[in-house]
């Protein structure tokens, strides 16, 4: 496994997130349980999660399972960075949800509680939260640093220039800010090259990308259809505007002898300011495919092929705007 620093902190984190969205819902415990204690035989300390995961409101499914699996003991927390996050509804009263410092506070003990440890190693704004002040959310922040129940602050799904107002309120407030932004970005999805990846960069932030799949259609979909294994209708529906360039994609990757889910991963592995992708395996055998995306190594000519498959916004603002 490799391993590199969160952002500037001193935080050494796997190459490949665990995503654990699929735990509860998908996933039964039990095979939780196995694929988790899989990661760390393979190396992968870093766990993502958050507090709606399992999706029935105020029950907080995934972490549930992830804390039963952390309470086995046998260094399963210790060995563990984990990362969760909090934004969306929890309950149907007013702050049951957001960033207010009242929800922050109740949501963080109650992911505690759930985890079943008594400290968060990277928390997680889920969303950004344009009713609530910035200072507001610091203070709420550095209040659970100082208590010891959160180590790390990060964000998810912010523009850069919320990233910027972000770190801009905490060096006011001398307070270490984010360390981790959270975007969904593949080769299909690449807006955030214009100004988020610029700005994580600027301030030290290490990227996690979420659906680096593309919710499948660059996971192999097309050779998945034709030996007539099922794909959701929703992506399906994108397929379809988007088939010529999986199927430029597809036989490309053919080319290369690699399979496409391997080469999206090892394209992002390559990208800006990224510090690992978020893998979301529903088994252990897709759990251990994934190590293959560590050992691709894309060279120009491949990245610039890549390229012209799923050309990207145009560069980095403002030169993608302008001149």
């Amino acid at each position: 496994m490799e391993y590199a620093h969160l952002g500037r902190s001193g935080l050494s984190v796997s190459r490949l997130c665990l995503g654990t969205m699929n735990f509860g819902p998908v996933t039964s415990e039990e095979d939780s349980f196995a694929i988790m204690d899989r990661a760390h035989e393979l190396g992968i300390n870093f766990f993502d999660t958050a507090n709606v995961y399992g999706w029935k409101q105020g029950e907080g499914v995934t972490e549930q399972i992830i804390g039963r699996w952390f309470a086995q003991g046998g260094g399963r927390r210790e060995k563990t960075v984990i990362a969760t996050k909090l934004y969306g509804a929890m309950g149907d009263w007013p702050n049951d949800n957001k960033l207010s410092a009242l929800n922050i506070r109740r949501a963080c003990d109650a992911s505690l509680k759930r985890l079943q440890t008594d400290y968060i190693d990277l928390y997680q704004m889920h969303h950004v939260d344009r009713d609530t002040p910035i200072d507001e959310i610091w203070e709420a922040m550095d209040v659970l640093r100082q208590q010891g129940k959160i180590i790390y602050a990060g964000s998810s799904n912010f523009a850069g220039w919320h990233i910027t107002q972000a770190q801009e309120a905490a060096k006011r407030r001398n307070f270490t800010g984010l360390v981790s932004e959270q975007s969904h970005y593949n080769l299909l999805t690449r807006s955030v090259e214009l100004e988020v990846l610029p700005a994580c960069d600027a301030y030290g932030l290490g990227v996690i990308p979420w659906s680096p799949l593309a919710g499948g259609l660059l996971g192999g979909i097309l050779r998945k259809i034709d030996k007539g294994r099922s794909a959701a209708d929703r992506v399906l529906t994108v397929l379809e505007k988007h088939r010529d360039q999986v199927e430029r994609y597809e036989a490309f990757c053919d080319e290369l002898g690699e399979q496409p889910a391997d080469v999206a991963l090892a394209w992002l592995l390559r990208q800006q300011a990224v510090t690992g992708p978020i893998i979301g395996p529903r088994t252990v055998e897709q759990l251990d495919g994934s190590l293959r995306a560590l050992e691709i190594e894309l060279d120009d000519k491949a990245l610039a092929t890549l390229d012209e498959i799923f050309p990207g916004p145009g560069g980095p603002a403002p030169e993608a705007y302008a001149w």
